[in-house]
């Protein structure tokens, strides 16, 4: 036992010559080069089939030598027509002695869990509305018209531009969240038109990459607040964060800016400075080096890619994604060239320039709304290394949930429910509430925290552990 499935899983053997294997086996091959996985008790090897994977080669690599099971129903709407192709990759099953999980976790915990996702299932949780989504979307488009219709009719009046900038930065802050309601395929039942819906959100409403998108949030889902894995956590040595982070940092020195003053700085990570435009060559060169550690700082770099388009309106020929971000420009180019069109057809070179520093404050305040709204979940809770943890827990560790109430639920795109999406990704938002207390039931019969706190409370939280995180390097720093 041990040996076997050398030939890569991508012809598979007949089911008469599959082999068994134990955990230790298995927990061999989690190299770049060599890995497998285990669903529902069955061995696959992925290694070859990992670059072909539609959400990215990293989120599947993140669970090599893992039972992947609750992964697998996690993220993929039709799990029957995904395991056609998982076919060719079988190589083997768990032996008969061995545990269906991994690393001693809990298996009551991980079948009550399963047992919860089936009567979710039965429930019709998973079953989006319609009218729902269609409503949200109607609202987006009407703010986005609206906006344009004012600047037509009243110009560009210092009044009128404030109103813009308040229509505007809700419009596109409401299309981020509906972007990530279409990433995670939880609209419609077929992948192929939410993908469809998604890059149209993204790419023409929110001037991003689809793809981009997904292959880092979905490793953000798989391994959440975990180093090495979660990008969302990698902060490119502009922040500290957690409880072991800092005292690493602190004990080898390393100060690339001064983290005891981190919770201070944190206002600055979408500055205005990040996005007013200037000319090339100038004070935007020097700026650039700051930029783009900075774009990391935030679990998506959307407030550092609203910069470039403003570029794009004085020289399109020099806006510089083209080879920093290949994905972004491509899909970006359409909606660069449409607005250049709209405004260089209706709008004077005064009335342009205005609405070029306008799309500037409007990316400034939609920044900080994207910023504190994503962190207020993530930042105060437990960032580490991996501890292989169940489904369950792991995702309890990470997340907190906001207060309920319908100004909570609109202004954070439902992710005041952050706990329920993040166990239940592909779950329509509109019913993590439905679910919730079946959450906190099966937390409360395990003794797994479920944490639950005001928005105000939420958002003084991050300060407060950015600032707790800070005290622990410079204390390490200094006496360690």
């Amino acid at each position: 036992m041990g040996k076997g499935g050398e030939q890569g899983g991508e012809s598979g053997e007949p089911e008469a010559q599959l082999r068994f294997y134990t955990w230790e086996e298995i927990q061999k091959h989690t190299l770049r080069t060599d890995k497998w996985l285990v669903i529902e008790r069955k061995v696959y090897n992925v290694t070859n089939w990992a670059n072909r994977h539609p959400g990215g080669y990293r989120v599947i690599s993140h669970c090599a030598g893992e039972d992947a099971t609750d992964a697998f129903q996690a993220f993929h709407i039709n799990p029957t027509l995904v395991r056609k192709f998982l076919k060719p990759l079988l190589i083997g099953e768990l032996a008969p002695g061995e545990p269906s999980e991994d690393r001693d976790k809990n298996s009551q915990l991980v079948e009550d869990f399963r047992t919860l996702r089936k009567t979710a299932e039965d429930m019709n949780l998973f079953r989006a509305s319609p009218l729902f989504f269609s409503l949200y979307l109607g609202h987006i488009i009407v703010m986005e018209v609206l906006a344009w219709l004012m600047v037509l009719y009243f110009g560009t009046g210092w009044i009128t531009t404030l109103i813009l900038a308040c229509i505007l930065t809700t419009s596109q802050a409401q299309a981020g969240w509906l972007q990530h309601d279409f990433g995670h395929l939880s609209v419609f039942k077929k992948s192929s038109w939410n993908h469809i819906v998604h890059k149209f959100v993204i790419g023409h409403l929110k001037g991003a990459s689809a793809n981009w998108w997904n292959h880092r949030h979905f490793q953000h889902h798989a391994k959440p607040n975990i180093f090495k894995k979660d990008p969302d956590v990698n902060m490119l040595h502009i922040f500290v964060l957690g409880d072991t982070q800092p005292v690493e940092y602190g004990k080898k020195k390393l100060k690339y800016l001064p983290y005891n003053h981190q919770h201070e700085y944190f206002f600055l990570t979408s500055s205005p400075a990040c996005i007013f435009p200037c000319p090339r060559d100038g004070p935007t060169d020097f700026l650039l080096p700051f930029l783009i550690p900075c774009s990391h700082t935030l679990p998506n770099p959307n407030i550092f890619m609203h910069f470039f388009p403003l570029w794009s309106r004085l020289d399109p020929s020099r806006v510089p994604q083209a080879t920093l971000f290949p994905a972004y420009w491509e899909e970006t180019r359409t909606r660069m060239l449409l607005d250049n069109y709209l405004v260089n057809r209706h709008l004077s070179l005064s009335m342009e320039i205005i609405f070029i520093y306008q799309k500037a404050e409007v990316a400034f305040l939609e920044s900080h709304w994207f910023v504190w709204v994503t962190q207020m979940n993530h930042i105060p809770m437990e960032i580490d290394s991996e501890k292989h943890r169940d489904w369950l827990s792991s995702q309890m560790a990470a997340t907190c949930n906001i207060e309920q109430s319908f100004f909570n639920d609109w202004f954070t795109g439902h992710l005041n429910f952050q706990i329920e999406h993040h166990l239940f990704p592909t779950m329509p938002r509109h019913n993590f509430w439905k679910v919730k207390p079946l959450v906190k039931s099966l937390c409360a019969k395990y003794g797994v925290q479920y944490e639950e706190k005001p928005l105000g409370k939420a958002f003084i939280d991050i300060v407060g552990s950015l600032k707790k995180s800070g005290d622990l390097w410079l204390d390490a720093y200094l006496h360690k």
